[in-house]
């Protein structure tokens, strides 16, 4: 349920996702040690590329209670939870400042005006009233700090923090108007969440391609929207709702997306108990996801090879051969506009099955100097080169 809580102006099509995540049930060891009724958190993010008109979405799509914000504000990022407040902007609803978001339901704010600058990190700062939900939505692998402070604390006033965490709670999108930028959303698992980065340093794969984007003034594809949930998988089963179920929402649901990368299956085959079925089920996964994406107007699909992950604990060899198989497809079979051959970039070139160790965290996923190696072939690929 989405509340229409809009300008008129945002009933335009010009919009375009400079940053977004996946939303999902937050069970109990994902909630903040305290409840985050009557307090401050400050959650920082990294866009992508900037403009002076901005739209906040949020959501509690997967909590069974409403949400009570008494007000909401962004600002420029500063060490820790420190802002520069000069730059702190109310964001509204609707022209008010306060919003309810009832059980399942997603919010978007007004136009919001502001000097948001390409790469820049973005301090947003939730203000709750005393009713939140047990269960916030949230994304569990922020691989950034936010922190809470008791009450309402306003953007002059020091942040006293008493708790600290790396998950988002509600945040779900930011969107810029009339740039003529176009975004490239990526659909994945932990390796694209960013499993094995360094917290705060925004060094997951597709930080490293949004820089590289932003880098090539020929194009305006400068979006890039990192749709991956750590422990997901595509059909069934794993983490939080499987790929071919949040499909709709995750990725047909962001706003200026013309390009789509499908980077996902590990967990499928990792965790599968017939993995020869697994590479049959997941090829058919990708040609229905192909197909969604090609039907609801994305211009390019590029298809992601799955990366080694022997010297892992499911390794074996059958597992092995179910991801030679989706690979093989992958790069093969047509369906895909372009490929990114992620497994022969980081594997070991004396063991296929294996990355190579320079790039290894845990012989599955990789380290910032493999999701840097990662992030520019992907941009490179994306661009054409």
């Amino acid at each position: 349920m989405l509340l229409t809580l809009a300008t008129t102006m945002q009933a335009q099509t010009d919009w375009t996702g400079t940053w977004a995540t996946a939303a999902e049930f937050t069970g109990p060891s994902d909630m903040p040690k305290a409840s985050l009724a009557s307090t401050s958190l400050r959650e920082i993010i990294q866009v992508s590329f900037g403009g002076e008109q901005l739209s906040l979405h949020l959501s509690n799509e997967f909590s069974k209670e409403p949400v009570e914000i008494k007000s909401i504000y962004i600002a420029d990022a500063k060490d820790s939870c420190d802002i520069d407040a000069k730059t702190a902007t109310y964001v509204r609803f609707n022209k008010q400042k306060s919003v309810v978001i009832p059980a399942g339901g997603t919010v978007a704010s007004d136009i919001i005006r502001y000097k948001l600058k390409p790469l820049q990190r973005l301090s947003i700062t939730i203000n709750y009233g005393p009713n939140v939900p047990q269960n916030a939505t949230s994304h569990r692998g922020s691989r950034t700090t936010s922190y809470l402070a008791q009450g309402e604390v306003k953007p002059n006033k020091p942040f006293k923090t008493f708790e600290r965490f790396e998950h988002w709670y509600n945040i779900t999108k930011l969107n810029v108007l009339g740039t003529g930028n176009k975004a490239v959303a990526v659909l994945g698992n932990s390796i694209t969440d960013g499993r094995g980065s360094t917290t705060n340093h925004q060094n997951r794969w597709p930080d490293f391609m949004a820089k590289a984007l932003s880098q090539n003034e020929g194009s305006s594809l400068k979006g890039v929207l990192n749709l991956g949930i750590g422990g997901n998988c595509v059909i069934a089963g794993g983490l939080s709702e499987p790929a071919l179920k949040r499909f709709d929402r995750d990725i047909l649901g962001q706003q200026g997306v013309e390009t789509l990368i499908i980077f996902q299956g590990t967990n499928d085959i990792g965790t599968s108990r017939n993995a020869e079925q697994t590479s049959r089920s997941l090829i058919e996964a990708y040609q229905t996801l192909i197909d969604k994406a090609r039907n609801a107007g994305i211009k390019r699909i590029i298809g992601a090879t799955i990366t080694a992950f022997k010297g892992n604990g499911w390794y074996s060899p059958f597992h092995e051969a179910a991801r030679q198989v989706v690979n093989e497809w992958i790069r093969t079979s047509g369906k895909f506009d372009a490929v990114i051959d992620f497994d022969l970039l980081t594997r070991d070139p004396n063991d296929r099955e294996r990355l190579q160790q320079q790039y290894s965290e845990d012989w599955l996923h990789l380290n910032p100097a493999g999701y840097k190696a990662m992030g520019e072939e992907a941009a490179r690929v994306v661009m054409g080169k």
